[in-house]
């Protein structure tokens, strides 16, 4: 067996359940590797060790009683840090916000606890979900483990880093403008954003009310499927939760892709936003590789990834200016200069503008749904380019926008994103999306994972 701190989520759980492992054990190994290399990536905001080790004791006996729960019973779940853990604070990465202890739990909290999870850490995020790796905040930005010189992409920045290092088998993040996907692109992980209102965003601090996403990251498709059964469920106080029955995501994994149609949105990368030669390589040869397994890949043109980008701006800008308003007022000197920058333009969309966006929206997505009358699926890319230096603000700037991920924030259709290549010049993970119709997330574990079975990435690890 390998050391238990290295082993998929799945794995873990199956040997749990066999009680060939103890969740006292793999907590052990987790908070072992923390202690190993967490000094050189800053992933994690507070350890929350003594507690996540009396839960570990109390599930290792449970279990030994009665069996597990569920597959998540004694795993532990690292929590970005605007995410809600009772009795802990939730800082948001933020002065504004340091002292602020949760009342309760977060719902996706809640619904993991009650599954078994262990919560063993809160994790580093951009300020407010907003922001860039900054250094001018209470905490330091985590740090790519495949180079520590780069930064592992945002705003679920310590979900990625903290996942791909192995510190643990997963984590949740949010998702507003693809802050789930990020960091499973420059990570070399699968990061899913649910159908909006599939998981609530109850006790999770909001960034954007019509635009936010809870998300799991983890380093295989099932194991991604596993974290969704945990958390995805209808909350009645969450105004933006659907009333969705209970699936299982894992279902149907071994399927395979014979007889899927598959849409590829060529143009967000070769001419909306032109990736680089090594990405746009790596996206034409996984469709390939699709195509051999049984796909039939055809190309799907959508608006320009402009339009989107352009729409969501103008949402998501004044939604965050109405939570951040007396701050920014009152405070302003007391977020990071990167997040300022970003949150105050939000003070000059006029309601005629937003309103707009939000009519030019529903057109977006009629044009989505119109391409899945042809397709079942769609792939594009995620990234255009991997991860540059986290201390080289002009080139962080630069590329973050270089990206198409925000189309599915703005019409709120499932995305998941999966490792699909190594860049040579940088040694750095390369992810594509693969997005389905709304509420197929079962659809798209399904591609994803014939896609990672077939490909040689699933076993590459980060070198720290």
């Amino acid at each position: 067996m390998s050391a238990p701190h290295a082993l998929p989520l799945a794995e873990a759980a199956a040997l749990i359940a066999a009680r060939r492992l103890s969740p006292v054990e793999l907590l052990q190994s987790c908070l072992d590797r923390i202690a190993a290399v967490e000094p050189r990536l800053n992933a994690i905001i507070r350890l929350v060790a003594e507690e996540a080790m009396a839960d570990a004791r109390a599930a290792e006996a449970e279990i030994a009683r009665g069996g597990p729960r569920s597959p998540m019973h004694g795993i532990p779940v690292g929590l970005k840090d605007i995410i809600d853990l009772a009795g802990h604070p939730t800082t948001c990465h933020s002065k504004l916000q340091i002292d602020r202890v949760a009342a309760g739990d977060s719902h996706a909290t809640a619904r993991l606890r009650a599954a078994g999870a262990i919560f063993p850490a809160k994790l580093a995020t951009h300020e407010f979900a907003i922001g860039g790796p900054a250094f001018d905040l209470p905490f330091p930005p985590a740090r790519n483990p495949w180079n520590t010189a780069h930064h592992p992409g945002g705003s679920s920045s310590g979900s990625g880093t903290a996942v791909a290092a192995r510190m643990l088998p997963a984590a949740l993040g949010t998702d507003t403008g693809g802050s789930v996907r990020h960091p499973a692109s420059h990570c070399g992980l699968v990061g899913l954003k649910p159908t909006y209102g599939l998981v609530s965003r109850r006790g999770v601090f909001p960034l954007s009310f019509t635009l936010d996403h809870v998300g799991p990251m983890t380093r295989t498709v099932r194991d991604n499927a596993l974290l969704l059964n945990a958390i995805a469920g209808y909350d009645p106080a969450d105004p933006g939760s659907a009333a969705r029955p209970a699936e299982d995501y894992t279902r149907d994994l071994h399927l395979g892709l014979r007889g899927l149609r598959i849409g590829f949105v060529r143009h967000f990368h070769e001419h909306d936003q032109p990736a680089t030669p090594e990405m746009g390589a790596a996206l034409e040869a996984a469709a390939s590789l699709l195509a051999a397994e049984g796909a039939k890949v055809t190309t799907v043109i959508l608006p320009p990834l402009g339009e989107f980008a352009g729409v969501n701006r103008t949402i998501m800008l004044p939604e965050a200016t109405a939570i951040h308003e007396a701050w920014l007022r009152e405070r302003p000197g007391d977020y990071a200069h990167i997040t300022r920058r970003r949150l105050l333009p939000g003070m000059f969309v006029t309601g005629a503008d937003y309103v707009q966006a939000q009519r030019r929206r529903r057109e977006l997505v009629g044009a989505v749904e119109a391409a899945f009358a042809e397709v079942d699926l769609l792939l594009c890319a995620s990234s255009m380019d991997p991860a540059c230096r986290i201390d080289d603000a002009a080139e962080v700037e630069r590329t973050y926008p270089r990206q198409a991920r925000t189309p599915f924030n703005v019409t709120g259709h499932p995305a998941i994103s999966v490792m699909c290549g190594i860049s040579r010049e940088a040694g750095l993970p390369l992810g594509m999306q693969l997005v389905a119709p709304g509420f197929q997330e079962a659809l798209l574990y399904r591609a994803a994972a014939a896609y990672e079975r077939a490909a040689p990435w699933r076993e590459m690890a980060p070198p720290i």
